[in-house]
């Protein structure tokens, strides 16, 4: 009795030191101030920018977030919901990430003598659900499989991609960077270029959409897209565990005061349509199927790879005992030095090792150039460890490449210069490209998903040509989806011109965003910065009859316009480093993933929905990142 006493005094001790750790780390960078004589502004928090997590909520109402919360000795004050279901909401969600893994890692300041350690808090979340109309979650649902089709199909037509960013590589150092190893490895017909034409894609995509209501929709909502992910599509582990919390939530605390709440924003968002209740077993928080079948499409491009050189496979293909003895290749994880997204990649790594017993390692690209080799005869990565590694072995081969970092050009710091040697991380990424292994994605998949592609596929035909004789429809169907979409290069046409003019005569401002073609948020323009960006980017004459002409300067072919989209507003309460930041009026924008695999002739032999997350903002925000801080976790409460 008296050692087990003194056990559970310690694990008491033990605990308390945790809490008090844990919160105290939090009080420096603390939540937002509440106070009620001014509105609630967004504290200039900003997590790492890093993976392009960070695709943009465009839509806002306003310049200023506000909020009816107040402060108060008990907390904060919110419409619809009672204080002691608010205590109850934070210390559920609070507790079941801790216990689920629903959090970040914090960045670390280590000294040169301390010792390498690593803490966690809370990920910034929305403590519930956000309405949703069901049919149009079902639509993103079915635009998955479309776009993931389209996309292979534009990596395979090099004179798409040539024609389509001819403009952008001129002004864009980064974008033409990506094209010209593009020309250089699939465009080409050296012998060395064989084994990247030929090895497998493999797509994790992520297409993004906000809910729209055009003039002629009869206020009705329909999903718009705001921009399609190829690389590093980020946030799938950390969605899932945020749906299995709102469906605990509503389930757990749904007839204990959170009815109303639930039902006031979903009159917000479907108005009388409300009424029009959807099946009971489709109410509700949806389970998102991310963390099966994004592991699942990696395991068949996995599985393939080792049939081909005739090496260890997955558990999926093992047909005896002696495959344990062999070591299996390994899937690579490039990932960015000082990463504080980790948890949402080793959910991805966990699911593999539990579902197929693939396993990972995860390097940098620096890392890659000094210690990942490349056969030229066979089209090889090999790892090359300094001891035996993890696997006692001294040498590990790559199955399959997996980017979540080379989307942006703070990921090559490096610089461009490859001819001398010094740009350390083009020339690992050019290595990678080069072997066998399938890459996820490939060159061709990553310049797929830029916004001049976007731009013009939003031209009439343009998605019609990879989709000809009977898959008209499919062209159809993606193209429900596309939204107001300008060039601002030299293949700017009148319909172009005219919403340039928009903005800059009209006061049109506010109706559109200008795009450069960079992933993880932040680098958009809005308002009168978009404004301002033209004017001092256009040339603008008067004619003799009055009118005004506009001439583009080049600098503006890497960026493109896009109509603003705007969704319904609804109440939101968003929680950062496990405190409440704030509640006010909020928007979301919808991620579907879709898994592809296809051969390097183009045989398509895995192509899936994949799963979903949503995002939370407050409406007077204009971006909209989670990882570069300006966004929550959500999930949608379909009705």
């Amino acid at each position: 009795m008296i050692r087990q006493a003194a056990s559970s005094l310690f694990i008491y001790y033990i605990i308390c030191c945790c809490r008090y750790y844990y919160y105290s780390s939090l009080l420096p960078r603390g939540a937002l101030a509440f106070t009620t004589s001014s509105p609630l502004r967004t504290k200039n928090y900003h997590f790492p920018p890093s993976e392009s997590s960070a695709s943009v909520l465009d839509g806002s109402s306003s310049d200023t977030m506000t909020t009816d919360s107040t402060t108060s000795s008990t907390g904060i004050t919110i419409p619809h919901l009672s204080p002691t279901t608010l205590a109850n909401l934070v210390d559920y969600t609070i507790s079941f990430s801790a216990a689920n893994g629903l959090q970040v890692q914090q960045k670390s300041e280590r000294s040169a003598t301390s010792t390498s350690s690593s803490s966690y808090i809370t990920a910034p979340i929305s403590l519930l659900p956000q309405a949703y109309p069901h049919g149009q979650f079902q639509h993103g649902l079915a635009l998955s499989t479309p776009f993931n089709l389209l996309v292979d199909r534009i990596s395979r037509n090099g004179k798409f991609l040539q024609e389509t960013l001819k403009g952008v590589r001129d002004v864009d150092e980064f974008t033409g960077m990506l094209l010209t190893l593009y020309e250089a490895i699939y465009l080409s017909d050296g012998y060395s270029e064989q084994h990247a034409k030929g090895a497998d894609r493999l797509g994790i995509l992520r297409s993004d959409y906000m809910l729209h209501c055009s003039q002629a929709a009869d206020n009705e909502y329909s999903i718009k897209q705001v921009e399609l992910n190829t690389i590093a599509s980020s946030f799938a582990g950390l969605a899932s565990s945020v749906a299995k919390l709102h469906s605990f939530l509503t389930r757990r605390l749904g007839e204990e005061g959170l009815e109303e709440f639930l039902d006031v924003n979903e009159r917000a968002v479907m108005g009388d349509s409300s009424d029009d209740i959807v099946d009971d077993g489709e109410r509700g928080v949806p389970q998102s199927l991310a963390m099966i079948r994004l592991p699942a499409a990696m395991a068949v491009a996995y599985d393939r790879y080792c049939a081909r050189f005739n090496i260890g496979s997955s558990n999926n293909n093992s047909e005896n005992k002696s495959d344990a003895a062999v070591i299996k290749p390994v899937i690579l994880f490039v990932v960015q030095p000082n990463e504080t997204n980790t948890v949402d990649q080793r959910l991805l790594e966990f699911a593999l090792w539990d579902n197929h017993e693939i396993p990972v390692v995860r390097m940098s690209l620096g890392e890659i150039h000094k210690r990942v080799t490349l056969d030229e005869a066979s089209g090889r990565l090999t790892i090359q460890n300094d001891d035996q590694g993890d696997c006692g072995a001294v040498q590990q081969e790559v199955a399959v490449v997996y980017f979540r970092a080379g989307y942006a050009p703070t990921d090559y710091p490096s610089g461009y210069n490859t001819a001398d040697g010094s740009g350390i991380e083009w020339l690992a990424r050019e290595r990678l490209e080069r072997g066998s292994a399938a890459k996820c994605p490939n060159l061709g998949y990553h310049l797929a998903g830029t916004k001049k592609v976007q731009q013009e596929l939003a031209r009439r035909g343009a998605v019609e040509q990879f989709f000809e004789g009977d898959e008209g429809d499919v062209a159809a169907q993606i193209r429900t989806a596309f939204a107001g979409l300008y060039s601002l290069g030299a293949d700017a046409n009148e319909e172009d011109m005219e919403a340039v003019k928009d903005v800059l005569f009209n006061d049109a401002k506010g109706q559109y965003v200008l795009k450069p073609q960079r992933e993880g948020g932040g680098y958009n323009y809005y308002g009168e910065n978009l404004a301002n960006k033209l004017k001092e980017n256009c040339t603008i004459t008067v004619d003799d009859d009055g009118n005004n002409d506009v001439s583009l300067s080049p600098d503006l072919s890497e960026f493109i316009l896009m109509e603003r989209l705007f969704p319904p507003q609804q109440r939101a309460i968003l929680l950062r480093n496990g405190q409440v930041e704030g509640t006010g009026m909020s928007i979301s924008e919808l991620g579907c993933f879709g898994a592809i695999v296809s051969s390097g002739d183009g045989e398509v032999v895995h192509n899936e929905y994949a799963g979903f997350l949503l995002r939370t903002k407050f409406s007077g925000v204009d971006e909209g990142g989670v990882a570069s801080g300006f966004a929550t976790l959500s999930s949608p409460y379909l009705c």
